[in-house]
């Protein structure tokens, strides 16, 4: 086990000057997820909260991006503490993620278990590798997935499969979870085609992400008549921001697609 930090938060900028966040997992030797990889993950994200970069890219360094959580966790919880466990883990990293004003991309280069997968399927857009292989294992311990992992799965690949994958406790390649619409995309160079794509997020018009984020978030909340009734406020906002204004501008004066944005 490393003695260093078990994530590393750094901000950076794009060409175009853009602030893009990177969280890299490194908590060798198998990125475990632990009292410390999880309570440095929640710091991280409260610092994100605090001060929202562009987007977020997660990572991981390691032949594995997790073998899973370190199952003394577990070891000797009663009712109140286990419930109490999942709780915080939902406050400080899983609505964390999914709260953030701006796109969330989950690199996945090796294999993903239990807490990674289930933190992967909080963030908007999962890239994999096309050695990646995801799995939530928690069977083996008679538990089941807790951290949101089976019903964002219902939500990306339906019901069925989420029982089919999570009761089974087996593993399934990146391939087969593209098909099933819970990978986005598989790239053979992963890390680079995530690096890529959350910086074009970054350089985008921020607040247009963001509420896109909102609308989809009221239809999983409410459905299409609640996101429906929640639309005409959140993107009519958007008329009041710099980047909607200058794109429709450079649009009528010059064409598509030569807007840039500064994420206001």
């Amino acid at each position: 086990m490393s003695d260093s930090k078990p994530t590393r938060l750094e901000r950076t900028e794009t060409e175009a000057g853009a602030q893009l966040a990177i969280i890299t997992i490194d908590h060798p030797p198998l990125n475990l997820f632990d009292s410390a990889l999880l309570g440095s993950l929640a710091a991280d994200l409260a610092e994100l909260t605090a001060n929202p970069p562009r987007a977020l890219l997660i990572r991981a360094e390691g032949k594995v991006v997790s073998g899973g959580v370190d199952v003394h966790e577990f070891d000797g919880l009663s009712v109140d503490q286990g419930a109490e466990l999942w709780q915080r883990l939902f406050r400080s990293i899983i609505h964390p993620v999914e709260a953030l004003p701006c796109p969330v991309v989950f690199a996945a280069h090796g294999l993903t278990l239990t807490a990674a997968f289930e933190i992967s399927l909080a963030c908007d857009i999962l890239l994999a590798g096309p050695k990646a292989k995801f799995g939530l294992v928690e069977t083996v311990v008679g538990l089941t997935p807790s951290m949101g992992g089976p019903q964002r799965l219902a939500e990306r690949a339906g019901s069925g499969r989420a029982r089919e994958l999570v009761m089974t406790g087996d593993l399934y390649d990146a391939a087969t979870l593209a098909d099933w619409g819970v990978v986005n995309a598989v790239h053979e160079d992963v890390d680079a085609a995530a690096r890529a794509l959350a910086a074009r997020l970054a350089d985008g018009p921020t607040r247009a992400h963001a509420a896109t984020k909102q609308i989809i978030e009221a239809w999983r909340s409410g459905g299409v008549e609640h996101a429906d009734s929640v639309t005409p406020k959140v993107s009519g906002e958007l008329f009041d921001t710099e980047d909607l204004r200058g794109a429709v501008r450079s649009f009528l004066e010059v064409g598509p697609g030569k807007a840039s944005y500064t994420g206001r």
